[in-house]
C-alpha cells in the first residue's frame, strides 16, 4: 500500500462481486405496460420458468378455451406472497398453454400495475407466440370478460384465495 492504489483493486473486486450476486429479480426494475419489456423481463431479467406454483395449481393442468387443453401456470414471487386479494402490485402470472401432443400454443400473462386499470383489478394482459410477438395486449375485453366473473379473487382464476 505505497501509493493507496493497492487498496483499491480489492474494494472494486469486492463490488464487482457483491452486485453479481445479487438476483436479477431483487435487482431489476419493473416493466411498464409495454409487451416487448415484459417479454424482456419475463424471458431475460427474471425467466417464468424458474418462478414457482400456486399450490393448488402445479405443473401441467387440464386447461380449457381460450387457452388450449392443457396449461402451466408459473406466478412471481410478490403474488405468491398475496395470501388475500387483492394481489401485491407487481404480481405476474404467465400461463403456457399446449396442445394434446405438447406443442407450446401461446404464453399468456397477467400482471398487476398500479393505476393501470382500477376498474378491473389494474390487471394488464398479453398474449404471445412461443417466440414472442404480442397480440393482443392491454385492457384486452376478452381476458377481461373471463376472468371477471372471478373479481373477487381478483380475477385470478386457477387458485383459490381463502
Amino acid at each position: 500500500m505505497r501509493n493507496g492504489k493497492t487498496a483499491i483493486i480489492p474494494l472494486a473486486f469486492l463490488s464487482v462481486c457483491l452486485c453479481l450476486s445479487v438476483p436479477a429479480a431483487v435487482s431489476a426494475e419493473m416493466p411498464g405496460p409495454d409487451p416487448a419489456a415484459i417479454w424482456n423481463y419475463i424471458t431475460r431479467v427474471s425467466p417464468y420458468t424458474g418462478w414457482g406454483f400456486w399450490a393448488d395449481h402445479q405443473g401441467r393442468q387440464p386447461g380449457r378455451a381460450p387457452h388450449g387443453p392443457f396449461h402451466k401456470v408459473y406466478v412471481n414471487e410478490p403474488a405468491l406472497k398475496s395470501t388475500r386479494p387483492p394481489l401485491a402490485y407487481t404480481s405476474m402470472q404467465v400461463k403456457e398453454s399446449y396442445s394434446p401432443d405438447n406443442q407450446l400454443l401461446n404464453i399468456t400473462v397477467m400482471y398487476k400495475i398500479s393505476g393501470y386499470n382500477p376498474g378491473d383489478g389494474d390487471w394488464y394482459w398479453v398474449k404471445y407466440t412461443p417466440e414472442g410477438r404480442a397480440d393482443p395486449f392491454g385492457k384486452v375485453a376478452g381476458c377481461i370478460g373471463c376472468h371477471g366473473v372471478r373479481a373477487k379473487n381478483d380475477f385470478v382464476t386457477v387458485h383459490e384465495f381463502k
